[in-house]
């Protein structure tokens, strides 16, 4: 698990310069569907914007969230379904900054909730609580640091860490979302460039090392961990607390993780009602995604995206494992085809500085690493993508609905991409037809106050500012 976050979280801080260095030469709602328009083609920002919605659509989040409330009680989850729903509608239709303040209140508890849970998980490693030996690095020599998966011998340790892969990338959803609110934003490029930069050194900082702690504190074998039963009391943290005999943190952590679980289901209404505006926008799809209210916030986009909550409520007649398994499936595809649209648009956007004379030095922000993410993360998305459905191919485990979740996206992105190219007439954009100038020009004539670069102790805010 440690290498499949490591390898995963390197792609991922990867796309996020490409996103970042992009964002901040042109920021606009629903960003990189706007980019693949301005340096690629039309008909590609069509298709991703239409993949995106689906994904949008999708209450993948909101069974999550479902799924956490059972730790406490047996009443139906259909109960807690309706009221989040409701809760996730309100947020969405008053002022931008109503909801900003939410996702501000809910990202607070998130890293609180990290830090504490690394501190903990050291005190528990360590001996640190009463009635419990020190386990030091005790589970990474037994059982070991790899499990085996599907058969035996390394073939079944790799195959191991493969499948923990295509489980992390969900992990890393939302991180791209900085960006979906570019263009109703105040100084828009210091904005997403201090918002990445800091979401990447928590990535970085936080992830790597919750994992690291979960390794020493709970073995892979563990028949909570190994054998899930579909409910919050098979999160490995919680899990751990329990083995710990600390009675109180699964409460804590649990709770927390409800309200990540709400903070990423809003996202989804967000980035749907978005990508319905912006592609009514261009003639894409019906004028009435135009409509917004008296807040400026697109309300008809807004009840389209609400209007597939009920989905969630498949988790009543089936697993709720079952169906999360699938809703996971389908958002980790459409996360991979995001980012590989990202990464595209970052080497489109090289192509085209070279072809007119431009260099990285006149991007109003920028890495030193820059250069190279973009083949990088274009890479591994397109691996992550072509294999997050493997485990269907191998003898004994083929579903048909795990292939769907996990390859559908693919064909559906595929197929109106064409379907644009024959209705729109568009045409490939060539790197010497790229808009730059006038890009550049929007720089230099609207300037935003600069960044603050942060200094010795400062460097700390990164994991709350």
């Amino acid at each position: 698990m440690i290498l499949a976050y490591v390898l995963v979280g390197t792609v991922v801080a990867a796309n996020q310069v490409c996103m970042i260095e992009t964002a901040c030469l042109y920021p606009a709602t629903s960003s990189y569907i706007a980019h693949s328009e301005l340096f690629i083609d039309k008909a590609l920002g069509f298709a991703w914007g239409i993949a995106s919605t689906y994904n949008s659509l999708i209450p993948g989040e909101l069974t999550a969230a479902s799924v956490v409330v059972t730790y406490w009680t047996d009443l139906s989850p259909a109960i807690f379904i309706t009221i989040f729903g409701v809760f996730m509608v309100a947020t969405n239709i008053y002022k931008v900054k109503w909801y900003g303040e939410i996702e501000f209140f809910f990202g607070i508890l998130k890293v609180l909730l990290c830090v504490g849970l690394i501190l903990v998980g050291l005190i528990i490693d360590l001996g640190g609580v009463k009635g419990q030996h020190r386990l030091g690095f005790q589970y990474w020599r037994n059982p070991g640091p790899f499990a085996e998966k599907f058969t035996t011998g390394s073939l079944g340790r790799f195959l191991g860490f493969w499948k923990a892969v295509s489980s992390v990338v969900y992990a890393f959803g939302g991180v791209q979302g900085i960006t979906m609110l570019a263009g109703e934003t105040e100084y828009p490029r210091r904005a997403i460039y201090r918002a990445g930069k800091r979401l990447l050194s928590r990535v970085l900082i936080l992830y790597y090392l919750m994992v690291f702690i979960l390794s020493l504190i709970v073995p892979y074998n563990d028949p909570v961990i190994a054998h899930p039963n579909g409910t919050a009391s098979g999160s490995p943290w919680v899990r751990a607390a329990t083995l710990a005999g600390i009675k109180v943190l699964p409460h804590i952590i649990n709770a927390v993780v409800l309200t990540s679980a709400l903070s990423a289901a809003n996202l989804g209404i967000v980035k749907g009602s978005r990508n319905l505006f912006a592609l009514a926008s261009k003639g894409q799809l019906p004028k009435i995604f135009l409509k917004v209210n008296r807040h400026k916030l697109p309300w008809v986009g807004v009840a389209f995206s609400s209007a597939f909550l009920p989905l969630a409520y498949m988790t009543v007649d089936k697993s709720a494992a079952t169906v999360f398994s699938w809703f996971q499936n389908i958002t980790s595809s459409e996360l991979l085809i995001s980012w590989i649209a990202i990464a595209l648009n970052h080497i489109a956007l090289h192509r085209a500085l070279r072809k007119q004379g431009f260099t990285r030095n006149d991007l109003p922000y920028k890495f030193w690493i820059g250069k190279w993410t973009g083949p990088y993360s274009l890479f591994f998305s397109i691996i992550f993508l072509l294999t997050g459905g493997f485990s269907t191919f191998i003898h004994g485990y083929w579903a048909f609905s795990t292939l769907f979740s996990a390859y559908f996206i693919i064909p559906l992105t595929i197929v109106f991409y064409f379907f644009a190219k024959l209705v729109y007439k568009t045409k490939y954009i060539k790197p010497s037809e790229v808009k730059l100038r006038a890009l550049f020009y929007d720089v230099q004539n609207r300037p935003e106050p600069p960044y603050k670069t942060l200094k010795r102790w400062e460097w700390l805010t990164v994991l709350w500012g």
